[in-house]
């Protein structure tokens, strides 16, 4: 029974007391006597009464006053009196490896007129909540940023943003909607990455820079376009304390940034990436500065068309920059780039010797026999690298060198020239004008400070539908075509007789063994006929002797046969005269046949002709004497004609 009666009093006391221990930890939880706070986190403390007041300047109750307090709860227990305090737990700030955190202060001393972020030159330490508004630390964002790591900062007075977060308290929609602006702003400026200009493999990311622009500092004084450089000291604009220090100013910077890592608070500076300046070889760069001191002109008395200055003054600089890569701010001046090797320009529509005569056209001609060509042309032209700035002094740049002073030069020069031609003198004389041109553009162009080295001139040709200019240069193609032809008519006669020449040679030396004999044999024919010739000679000679002893001879015999003859010849005129008379009357017939036939008969003898006639001679009724002799001879002729032919050589 007792034992009962134990048991069930421990149970009730049991009970008790575990109701007691209830009912203090729900007093101690709801009267927030006693707050745990895990090791990764913080704990803010707010006051929620105090017998000094409420905060009545400010954020935070730094006198012991109802509020938010400055300093942080770490990790563990903590115990308050009932009623009075309340914790808020948050996570600690973590800024990734490489990256970069912004601050905003919600209190502190207000920023003065023209001053973008607060001053940190004083107060940097914002683990210090106490000591930087103490400190007079300075309300809105601030210079410094927070690097890689964990940072124990009270979120009760500082709103951190990195790029995964946004560290702060509750705050109001006003309050919200501020910083998400701001959260924007930093992305679009890639704020929370720093400034990385390096080279890549394959790509041309070394051949950037970056060209800076501070947003706070005192402004750039009357007539100044960039920020003079300042120094080292503000480790190329990382440290904003630093640069304002030495004597930095807001607006674009002179100097630039190059390649490596920058973590500068894009906030303090934005950056612009640009190529670097590269001045390819064969040329040289003239440096057109916008900014820096006054200096003095170095171009001498001589040179009036403007002022050349030293290398970081303002103007023109006196020293051309060689070939190479260059880190030049291009928002602090111009770099004109000036060819040193020979360039050529032409004067032809649709072509192009250089970068510089884009706009050139061929020169419209006026002939002294009233004629318009148009003349292309080209001339090549050298700058010496010493005497680039005075061009781009003078000028401007080699662009407009050429279209306002080359181009009206060279087009008045070959205009004036053309009056003086006809056009097909303008089209013979053309090497006699080029080198005349060459002479007088020479002194021309050294006026200019260049160096002529060449004209070259082209074919005149017609403008679009003039069809006169046409018409002579087919005149002359035809006239040439003619020399041409005649010239190859000549050729090719002289061709043939070398053909022939060499055909001959060819058969003589095919036949030389021939050809020799040939010769030999000639010489002994000529040998042999001279031979022939003398003796010849010799029987002419002795025939001569011979022939005019003959002829004595025959004309003795002739002139005693002539006499002998004539007398015969009288006599027998007498006989026949005799027996005429004798004869006239019946018998006279008679004695005429017997004549013949005696006169016959001795021919038949002299001639030895047979009796018996081998020739029949025909006869008829009209046939008398007269025409049976004339047969008779007929046939003997035949006879003498065939014997002949039987025996050729007889």
């Amino acid at each position: 029974m007792f034992a009962e009666l134990l048991g069930q009093g421990f149970l009730f006391y049991l009970v008790i007391t575990v109701a007691t221990l209830g009912v203090l930890a729900a007093f101690a939880f709801v009267s927030g006597m006693i707050r745990y706070i895990p090791n990764d986190r913080i704990g803010v403390v707010e006051k929620l009464w105090s017998p000094k007041g409420s905060v009545q300047l400010g954020l935070l109750a730094l006198d012991g006053e109802a509020g938010f307090q400055p300093e942080l709860l770490r990790g563990g227990f903590h115990f308050f009196p009932p009623f009075q305090y309340k914790v808020h737990i948050h996570t600690m700030v973590s800024v990734t490896q490489g990256k970069l955190g912004y601050v905003f202060a919600r209190d502190g001393v207000d920023l003065p007129a023209g001053q973008t972020l607060a001053d940190n030159a004083r107060v940097s330490n914002f683990l210090d909540v106490r000591g930087f508004l103490q400190g007079g630390g300075q309300k809105g964002p601030q210079r410094k940023v927070l690097r890689e790591g964990t940072h124990i900062i009270n979120p009760a007075l500082f709103v951190v943003m990195t790029q995964e977060a946004t560290y702060s308290m509750s705050l109001d929609a006003q309050e919200a909607d501020y910083y998400e602006k701001m959260r924007d702003l930093l992305v679009q400026r890639d704020a929370f990455n720093p400034v990385v200009i390096k080279e890549i493999a394959g790509q041309h990311e070394s051949d950037q820079l970056a060209v800076v622009t501070v947003m706070d500092g005192p402004a750039l004084p009357k007539d100044e376009l960039l920020a003079p450089d300042v120094g080292d000291a503000h480790n190329s604009f990382q440290e904003p304390e630093q640069f304002l220090a030495s004597g930095g100013r807001r607006g674009r910077q002179e100097r630039v940034l190059v390649e490596g890592t920058y973590y500068v608070n894009r906030l303090f500076a934005t950056v612009e990436f640009i190529k670097k300046t590269v001045i390819p070889v064969g040329y040289v760069g003239v440096v057109v500065s916008y900014t820096g001191r006054k200096g003095t002109d170095t171009s001498g008395t001589e040179y009036s068309h403007g002022e050349l200055v030293e290398t970081g003054c303002r103007g023109v600089w006196r020293d051309a920059l060689m070939p190479g890569k260059y880190a030049f701010n291009t928002y602090a001046g111009k770099i004109e780039l000036v060819p040193t090797t020979n360039f050529v320009l032409m004067w032809q529509s649709g072509e192009s010797g250089s970068s510089f005569d884009g706009n050139l056209r061929e020169i419209t001609l006026i002939t002294k026999d009233a004629f318009e060509p148009q003349l292309p042309l080209s001339v090549v032209v050298h700058i010496d690298y010493r005497k680039a700035p005075m061009v781009v002094q003078r000028f401007g740049n080699v662009k407009q060198l050429v279209e306002q002073t080359l181009d009206p030069m060279v087009s008045s020069y070959f205009k004036n020239v053309s009056q003086t031609h006809t056009f097909i003198e303008l089209i013979q004389s053309r090497s006699e004008l080029q080198a005349n041109a060459s002479v007088d553009m020479r002194e021309r162009f050294l006026a200019y400070s260049l160096e002529f080295q060449e004209v070259l001139i082209g074919t005149p040709k017609p403008q679009h539908g003039d069809t006169k200019i046409e018409n002579i240069m087919s005149q002359l193609r035809d006239r040439q075509i003619a020399r041409e032809q005649v010239e190859t008519f000549a050729q090719k006669q002289i061709a043939a007789d070398k053909q022939r020449e060499l055909n001959e040679a060819e058969r003589r030396a095919e036949k030389q063994s021939e050809l020799t004999a040939s010769l030999v044999d000639i010489s002994i024919k000529e040998n042999h006929g001279a031979a022939l010739v003398k003796a010849a000679e010799k029987r002419r000679q002795e025939v001569e002797a011979l022939a005019q002893a003959e002829k004595f001879r025959q004309e003795m015999e002739g002139t005693g046969r002539a006499s002998a003859i004539k007398a015969v010849g009288e006599a027998e005129a007498a006989a026949i005269k005799a027996k005429s008379e004798a004869l006239e009357g019946e018998g006279s017939d008679k004695q005429l046949m017997q004549t013949v036939m005696l006169r016959l008969a001795e021919a038949f003898e002299t001639a030895k002709v047979p009796l018996v006639p081998q020739i029949q001679l025909g006869g008829g009724q009209d046939s008398n004497a007269f025409s049976t002799l004339l047969s008779l001879m007929s046939s003997l002729k035949a006879q003498e004609l065939a014997a002949s032919q039987q025996n050729p050589k007889t």
